[in-house]
Parts: C-alpha cells; sequence; structure tokens
C-alpha cells in the first residue's frame, strides 16, 4: 500500500525534473494526479507515461486563473485536493545584479513568487473546506531553493523570489496549523536537470570542469539527482510526517552547515 493511496496530487512545472519525478514518485505511491505545466505537449507526454489516474491543464502559472482552475479541476475530476507541490518556477541569467533587465526581473518574480502566492490562494481554501468537513484537510510543498536561504551572488532576482516563497511557507503555515493545512518548503542546491545541463553548455567548460565550478562551495562537491529531492518532497507531503509545518527543508549538500 502506497504511502497516497486514492490522494489527490497537483504538481505545477509538472513538464520539467523535478515536476516529472515528483509525478512519477506520487504515481508509484498510489496517487490520482493534477499535473500543470506551460509545456503542453510536454504535460500530455508526461501523462500517457504514468501508471495513474491523471488530469492536465497546461498555462502559465503567473495568471492567477490557473491556479483557480487547476484546484477546480482536482474537486471536479477527483472530489478533493490532498497534496499540491507548488513547483513551477525559472531562474534568471547568471549575472550581477546591476546587469538583470528589469522586465527579466519582474518575469522572475511574476512566476517564482506571485506565481506559489497564487496557487496558495486558491489551494488553501479548499483545503480548510475539506477539513472542516472531514477532518481531513491536506498539504503543500512549496519548492524554494537554498538560494531562498543565504544569498545568491549573481542570481539576486531569482534569490529575492525563493526568500519569498519561504516568507510565504512560514507566514500561512502559522495561519493554518490549526485548520488542517500543512506547508512546507524543499530547498535544493543545484539539480541535475535541464538548468544545469544549460549552465554546462552555456559555459564552454568540460562538463566536469563546469560542474566542479558550479559546486565549488557545496561540501559534498556534487550536484543533488533530482531523486534526492523527490524523496524530500514525497516526505514533506506524507500523512505520517503530521507534525512537521513552516519548515524550510534544505537539500543542500551541506551548504548550511558552513
Amino acid at each position: 500500500m502506497g504511502r497516497f493511496d486514492g490522494a489527490t496530487v497537483l504538481i505545477t512545472g509538472a513538464a520539467g525534473g523535478l515536476g516529472r519525478g515528483a509525478a512519477k514518485g506520487f504515481a508509484a505511491e498510489g496517487a490520482r494526479l493534477v499535473l500543470s505545466d506551460i509545456d503542453e505537449r510536454g504535460l500530455a507526454d508526461l501523462a500517457a507515461s504514468l501508471p495513474a489516474e491523471t488530469a492536465i491543464l497546461a498555462g502559465n502559472i503567473a495568471d492567477e486563473k490557473l491556479s483557480e482552475d487547476l484546484v477546480g479541476l482536482a474537486v471536479e475530476k477527483f472530489g478533493r485536493l490532498d497534496v499540491a507541490v507548488n513547483n513551477a518556477g525559472i531562474v534568471q541569467s547568471f549575472v550581477r545584479l546591476p546587469q538583470v533587465p528589469s522586465d527579466e526581473a519582474r518575469r522572475v518574480l511574476e512566476i517564482d513568487l506571485l506565481g506559489v502566492f497564487y496557487a496558495m490562494k486558491h489551494q488553501i481554501p479548499q483545503m480548510e473546506r475539506q477539513f472542516k468537513a472531514t477532518a481531513k484537510g491536506g498539504a503543500i510543498v512549496n519548492i524554494a531553493s537554498v538560494a531562498g536561504l543565504v544569498g545568491a551572488p549573481k542570481l539576486s532576482v531569482y534569490a529575492a523570489a525563493k526568500h519569498g516563497v519561504v516568507g510565504l511557507t512560514k507566514s500561512a503555515a502559522a495561519e493554518y496549523a490549526t485548520k488542517g493545512v500543512r506547508i512546507n518548503a524543499i530547498c535544493p542546491a543545484h539539480t541535475r536537470t535541464a538548468m544545469v545541463d544549460s549552465f554546462v553548455r552555456v559555459s564552454g567548460a568540460p562538463e566536469a570542469e563546469a560542474l566542479a565550478e558550479l559546486t565549488r562551495g557545496v561540501p559534498m562537491k556534487r550536484v543533488a539527482e533530482v531523486d534526492e529531492v523527490i524523496t524530500a518532497i514525497l516526505f514533506a507531503a506524507a500523512p505520517a510526517n503530521s507534525f512537521m509545518t513552516g519548515h524550510a527543508l534544505a537539500i543542500d549538500g551541506g551548504v548550511g552547515a558552513i
């Protein structure tokens, strides 16, 4: 029996590395899935590959209507919303703060911060209603970053957005701690996804050299693997983990230890 048998799990940014991994992880544990991504084809391909009941809705998480519609889809299709993984996000250009174009900064904040705000704004009331009706609410897992816990040179706007996600997580967790909604954040360091692959390509250096530069400040001297981050996401969402809320869980290879 899986930890999420019969549970309805909503995942944004589902077609990307972490989102795809999360969808596979929850499906393997018995969940029913509501998946979203801006990549409509990638989303459809993912849904077709999963051994789970799945509903999909493509769109831009910076549009608040998408978050409202996703919750509505979960309720219409499966009757409730048990878990939400707010994963959709982008990264900025790797430059110092004055070199970040203002329109790029605005886009990063709209997707990485306001996208999570819109998602929680519509997910929380549904989970609270469920708790009042059945004494079973839900869990929200926001994907932040180690850049949401410390400074991140040449990623200033991204870091500001992810610090904001941690702030939203902690504040909402305190507001709903007695209302059946647990809210936590996962804060990974660099993870082996398309984002890291892109950095390696753009650097022009051999892969080993580029990764060594990327992980220079990581005590473990490597990037995280997707499965390592998914393990933390499933842990944070698991019903048995019922006393953890408002926590920003670093999956960082020891960055926070130094």
